[in-house]
């Protein structure tokens, strides 16, 4: 191992200093020729020992930034028209982005939810909508390879995601509840094998889009509202009549119309683990992670923005520091501590994997649950700032370092389920968590 790294080492510096000197003589240092710099200089030695020490992963990386390059061309014009974005859709399934979840028995890739986290990163910086759409599609995905294999129906709806590349959309909030995802109007009804279920959602993403959907519902039409089931019905299995349209201040292309769903299908389209299990073991963690990328994604590219801009403006001021690059020093910061946290409560999840005792623990819970506040609160901190870096360049609507659709589509992150909600279901449990003794705790 210290061999293969040595020699990643020494392959890297020779790279480094090849792509300094290519850099130098085309007289463009951005991110977009090193990139390309490094894809032509990468010897053989350099890449088997990235295909033996992280294949999937760097497949995966050199897949979503050719679907975020598609993705960016079209964002403006999502945003603008308020539009699914088709074209990046197109683009996540030829390079077979939608399944990567899923078990390679089963056709997919065994990927991990910080690959997918990691995606979300980067297709948020692209287009925050588009970034969403692929959160939302994984979180499902999540619960049926880490609940669902024991069913023979929901395993072959696994290997047709990945053959077909489905998307899958979700419906989780119903009638009065809002953003209470663990409470629920509507209810299954049985007869026998089959089972009906009539759904008021107010808010439904990408809903007519989807090539099928997961939905919550009471277990019964007799169960109290937070006795839930989860149920998947395919495309042919549900009808929608329109409720509302959907034209926000931001995450347009989300396409987040409301819908009455009338589905119908079998009694074994329905999870068999109760949603309260699968609500603390997957749903939040997974969404609160894979959102929180899309919106560092988002301050992200605000932040290389208002630097552009800062460039620019002291490239005219004969090297004289702008006043916006105070500015920029904490917007870097922000985002800077946004990343790290994000990739801490990373590595919490996937370290309990499996550890059924450590992830229903008063601590996971409240850490993974508060977790969208903190990421919510710090992205909307990280644009601010980057627009405040940028100035007036950053405020209009136009020019190359705008950062309008940001500052719109990264407000969207404090009231999708809301952060008061959140702080108000967390409080009772903050008593129960202890005061850490040391940092590193």
């Amino acid at each position: 191992m210290k061999t293969q790294l040595a020699k990643v080492a020494r392959v890297g510096r020779r790279t480094e200093k090849a792509g300094a000197r290519k850099r130098r003589r085309s007289g463009r240092g951005g991110q977009d020729v090193a990139r390309v710099v490094c894809m032509d200089l990468v010897p053989d030695e350099l890449a088997e020992v990235i295909q033996q020490e992280s294949s999937i992963g760097a497949s995966l990386k050199l897949r979503a930034d050719a679907a975020a390059a598609i993705v960016r061309e079209h964002a403006d014009d999502v945003d603008r028209e308020s539009r699914f974005p088709a074209e990046a859709i197109a683009a996540a399934r030829e390079q077979r982005l939608l399944g990567i979840l899923v078990p390679t028995e089963l056709g997919g890739e065994g990927a991990s939810v910080s690959d997918v986290t990691d995606i979300c990163y980067v297709l948020g910086r692209s287009c925050a909508s588009t970034g969403m759409i692929f959160a939302m599609h994984q979180i499902m995905v999540a619960v049926l390879v880490r609940h669902a294999l024991e069913s023979a129906w929901h395993k072959q709806l696994l290997r047709r995601l990945c053959a077909e590349q489905m998307l899958l959309a979700s419906s989780t909030t119903d009638g009065q509840g809002g953003g209470d995802l663990r409470k629920s109007s509507c209810a299954i009804e049985q007869n026998g094998s089959q089972v009906t279920l009539t759904k008021t959602a107010t808010v439904f993403s990408y809903g007519l889009e989807g090539d099928a959907v997961l939905t919550t519902a009471r277990r019964s039409p007799d169960a109290a509202p937070s006795d839930q089931v989860l149920a998947a019905f395919l495309k042919k299995d549900y009808q929608l009549e329109p409720l509302m349209k959907w034209d926000a201040l931001g995450m347009r292309g989300t396409s987040s119309a409301g819908f009455t769903l009338n589905a119908r299908g079998k009694a074994e389209q329905i999870l068999a683990q109760p949603y309260q299990r699968i609500q603390a073991h997957t749903v939040m963690p997974v969404a609160h992670l894979t959102w929180g990328a899309v919106w560092a994604g988002v301050a992200a590219d605000a932040v290389e923005r208002a630097r552009a801009s800062v460039h620019a403006v002291a490239r005219r001021s004969a090297g004289q520091l702008p006043p916006g690059a105070i500015h920029l020093s904490r917007a870097t910061m922000s985002l800077r501590s946004l990343c790290s946290q994000l990739a801490s409560a990373m590595r919490r999840f996937e370290n309990a994997a499996g550890q059924v005792e450590e992830i229903e623990s008063f601590d996971f819970q409240h850490v993974m649950n508060l977790l969208k506040v903190s990421a919510s609160e710090l992205s909307i901190a990280t644009v601010m700032s980057a627009m405040q870096a940028a100035g007036l360049a950053g405020y209009r609507n136009d020019g190359e370092f705008s950062l309008s659709r940001h500052i719109r589509d990264v407000l969207s992150s404090s009231i999708m389920i809301n952060n008061d909600r959140i702080l108000a279901s967390a409080t009772a449990s903050s008593f129960l968590i202890d005061v850490p003794e040391s940092l590193r705790n």
